[in-house]
């Protein structure tokens, strides 16, 4: 057992939240009781999440995608209120990190794909350095059907594949997530194969016209590593008990 306040001093210490410039607070975004014994880590704190939390017996709630967002009109109502209504009522703490989930070098959700995948980080780029870049460790390099076909069998969901490059692949660029907007950042780089969660309408002809493939796994896919992988950490070095929970989501 703990206190919250050790918890958050952890968490901030391993993501250093101020680093980043986010659409959301980093950090306790509600505070419950005082004493952890056991945290649960998702993908985001919807509804059904917090109420399998309250179920598993947890104290506090680590997630990548948390309650508060810029541009919320602040009204407690709706979605809003019922998940409120359940961290409130059971006093379980709610914490949420965005961007420094993604970012962290060995156990956020970037760095975290790469390894689910066996793909070895060769540099950075994109605002605030979000985008990774790298190549797979394969003995035999595979071509961009192949490289699809792995990513689809590890993240268990189909992907959107736009054909760019046709060869074997060296060079690798992903963003987890929404990240469309850093394509034409990761063409610039060199890259043969640029792999993300979504695809927006002009991706797909920035492929085809820049002859670089592009892969959309799935935002929700992309991001499941990065909470479990940071949970286990300070868990093990608090001594906490820590569970994952995986609420499924086709997005």
């Amino acid at each position: 057992m703990i206190k919250r306040d050790t918890l958050l001093k952890s968490l901030d210490a391993l993501l250093e939240p101020a680093r980043f410039k986010d659409y959301c607070p980093n950090g306790l975004q509600v505070e419950g009781r005082d004493e952890i014994r056991k945290i649960v880590s998702g993908v985001t704190a919807s509804l059904a999440l917090l109420q399998a939390a309250v179920d598993a017996g947890a104290d506090a709630v680590l997630v990548h995608h948390g309650l508060f967002w810029r541009g919320q009109d602040g009204c407690v109502t709706g979605w809003m209120r019922q998940r409120l209504a359940v961290a409130l009522a059971h006093n379980i703490n709610v914490f949420a990190y965005h961007l420094p989930m993604d970012a962290h070098p060995e156990l956020g959700n970037n760095a975290q794909l790469a390894s689910q995948l066996d793909w070895l980080v060769t540099g950075h780029f994109g605002d605030q350095q979000l985008g990774f870049l790298g190549r797979p460790k394969l003995g035999s390099l595979p071509d961009v059907a192949a490289l699809a076909q792995q990513i689809e069998s590890t993240l268990g969901r189909k992907v959107t594949l736009v054909r760019g490059h046709e060869g074997t692949v060296e060079r690798i660029a992903w963003c987890t997530g929404g990240a469309q907007s850093y394509f034409e950042e990761a063409i610039a780089q060199g890259v043969q194969v640029f792999v993300t969660g979504e695809i927006s309408e002009p991706q797909a002809h920035y492929a085809r016209e820049c002859g670089v493939s592009y892969i959309a796994c799935g935002h929700h896919a992309s991001e499941r590593f990065g909470a479990p992988a940071i949970g286990a950490y300070v868990s093990d070095t608090l001594g906490l008990v820590h569970e994952f929970i995986d609420i499924e989501n086709p997005a």
